[in-house]
């Protein structure tokens, strides 16, 4: 595990009690910071990418660290013969994440990224439903993922700075909506963002207000919004030919027909990072290359490439 963070300890929390993967060993530049880390988890901490790269008892690296390194420690982690889960975003750029699914397909290695929400059971039905045509033929796509997370940022901190985190709360936050997007609409063509900073201190330097216009390939249309300094919401809603489904958090889903009311409908609640990182483990076991479509992971960094690049010009950008 690279990256002893809030989230490298919610991963390694959530595969203590499964029997597909063990995390052996933690990566810190400041290993006397996590002794807590290492006594809770029974996982020594050491400075030394290199040398877990190295290591034959290792088969795969988890990459929890800042983003803009995610791209050189994928592609060493690939050279090293080590599958890769990477956190989200994959990189910043187009064509770092091109270099980086390379580097792992010609290495012959497994690669993931987290998208846990991937694995909530309101979007699992949702996507299930939208493949079997129960709405029929997407038109529209709409998302929203905001909260209050920028006021905990302190100044200095990677995460509060534009070069970590571009169009604000897009690489914390927005991410994981449009990947639903994606996946429900197909690839995003055009983006068309606005982009500021509302509500937060000048030392805090990063938008806390993003807004976007999509065009999808196929034809269809889509909103995306974060905020980073309002009260909590999760929503993914889609609009069919014949109806619409709406989830709003992990385990509630709304479906409307073209007649009736809505149905409502509670899933049970599920360990989302366990099941992605089983799913990495389960996809490395039977030598599935790629987890999440390298298409769609792609086409994802390319539309947060696109967002700054629109939000800045205050026109539309292509996406080829």
């Amino acid at each position: 595990m690279y990256g002893l963070g809030r989230w490298g300890n919610r991963l390694t929390e959530s595969v203590q009690a499964s029997s597909r993967i063990r995390i052996v060993k933690g990566i810190s530049r400041d290993p006397g910071k996590h002794a807590g880390y290492s006594k809770k988890y029974a996982v020594p901490v050491i400075t030394s990418y290199e040398e877990v790269l190295g290591d034959p008892q290792i088969d795969a690296v988890i990459l929890a660290t800042p983003h803009s390194r995610h791209h050189a420690q994928i592609i060493a982690a690939a050279k090293a013969g080590k599958h890769v889960f990477v956190e989200k975003p994959l990189t910043l750029t187009r064509a770092d994440a091109e270099e980086a699914v390379a580097a792992c397909r010609a290495a012959g290695v497994t690669m993931s990224i987290g998208f846990n929400r991937r694995h909530a059971p309101a979007f699992v039905e949702m996507r299930r439903r939208v493949r079997a045509g129960d709405i029929g033929e997407v038109l529209h796509v709409e998302a929203n993922f905001s909260g209050p997370s920028a006021y905990a940022l302190k100044p200095g901190a990677w995460r509060a700075t534009r070069s970590e985190s571009p169009a604000g709360g897009m690489t914390p936050r927005g991410v994981h909506t449009l990947d639903a997007m994606i996946q429900l609409g197909g690839s995003v063509s055009e983006v068309y963002a606005h982009s500021n900073r509302r509500a937060l201190a000048a030392d805090i330097d990063i938008d806390d207000t993003t807004s976007m216009l999509f065009k999808f390939a196929g034809g269809a249309t889509g909103h995306l919004s974060t905020v980073m300094v309002t009260g909590e919401i999760w929503r993914v809603h889609v609009f069919g030919s014949k109806g619409w489904l709406e989830m709003r958090g992990d385990n509630e889903l709304s479906a409307q027909g073209l007649e009736g009311k809505p149905e409502r409908i509670t899933l049970p609640a599920v360990d989302k990072e366990q099941l992605t990182l089983e799913a990495f483990a389960d996809a490395v076991a039977a030598k599935i290359p790629f987890v999440v479509p390298p298409g769609e992971a792609i086409n994802g960094v390319a539309v947060l490439e696109a967002i700054t690049a629109s939000a800045a010009s205050g026109r539309p950008v292509a996406i080829r």
